[in-house]
């Protein structure tokens, strides 16, 4: 990244920073340039999706768009039925697994539009990928963490959940060890899922820019492959958060205490429990 940087300065490329930048602020609060494009993507998938359901409402005739998100719905809704194994639990579930997707496509989308960087305010490109913001993708593998905990909760009993990481180490000193890696994968599920989406967004945003700068004014002839290859990615990526989400709060409605009557009895279906990796 250091050497990306120089690179770009010595030849006056193109602005690249690891971090979003602020371009004003409102009472203190700075409001950065991802937290823009952000915002219009919460505009933008917002008015998509509502149209989206006036249309199937209404029954009126579906365009490309409404047909679209339709088959995404039910293709992901599926998905997620498939991992719980349990449709009441699934259909509570749903919503978030399926709303981080459309969220993380869009805003993925939205990073890759062409005024995204050469569009700039004293010199400080005004829009950013919100997804190329650290901060947004480890917001939102924090909501991933704690809904599984409070799914794992509802599963097991608040008690029978903090069994699940905490044991007595004189009475079951291979449990107290397995409670202390419970912990370590849950924090390493957090990390890796914040980590691998940023990572993903943020190089496909470099990419982009110095492809752009490097082929200067050939740049309309070898972008466009490029920017068919981020749409893929984005697609890929945006399923990626949402299959790990669904998995690892079904992990959290696994019982690994067998010998715990009630806590089993409140357990998703065994089929679930080993079709599911144990470990990312």
């Amino acid at each position: 990244m250091i050497q990306l940087t120089q690179f770009a300065a010595e030849h006056s490329g193109p602005h690249v920073s690891l971090a979003a930048e602020e371009i004003f602020n409102v009472a203190g609060v700075p409001v950065t340039n991802a937290i823009l494009l952000g915002v219009l993507g919460y505009v933008v998938l917002l008015a998509v999706l509502l149209r989206a359901v006036y249309v199937v409402k209404k029954n009126k005739k579906r365009g490309f768009l409404t047909k679209l998100i339709v088959w995404g719905y039910e293709g992901l809704y599926k998905t997620v039925e498939n991992i719980i194994g349990d449709k009441t639990v699934a259909k509570r579930l749903a919503p978030l697994p399926i709303t981080l997707f459309f969220f993380i496509i869009t805003q993925y989308y939205l990073g890759i539009l062409p005024f995204v960087g050469p569009v700039t305010l004293h010199e400080t490109p005004l829009f950013r990928g919100f997804a190329a913001d650290l901060n947004t993708t480890f917001g939102l593998a924090i909501i991933t963490l704690v809904t599984m905990q409070i799914y794992a909760i509802r599963a097991h009993g608040f008690f029978g959940n903090v069994k699940r990481f905490i044991k007595n180490p004189i009475k079951d000193p291979a449990g107290a060890f397995e409670g202390i890696l419970e912990i370590i994968a849950d924090f390493s599920r957090t990390v890796a899922l914040s980590l691998r989406l940023f990572g993903n967004v943020f190089a496909g945003e470099v990419l982009l820019v110095m492809v752009g700068f490097l082929t200067s004014y050939f740049s309309v002839a070898a972008l466009p492959p490029f920017y068919i290859f981020e749409l893929f990615i984005g697609g890929i990526q945006a399923y990626i958060f949402f299959m790990l989400t669904t998995v690892f709060i079904s992990l959290g409605l696994v019982s690994h205490d067998t010998h715990d009557e009630h806590v089993s009895d409140h357990s998703p279906t065994p089929k679930t429990a080993k079709a599911v990796p144990t470990r990312e």
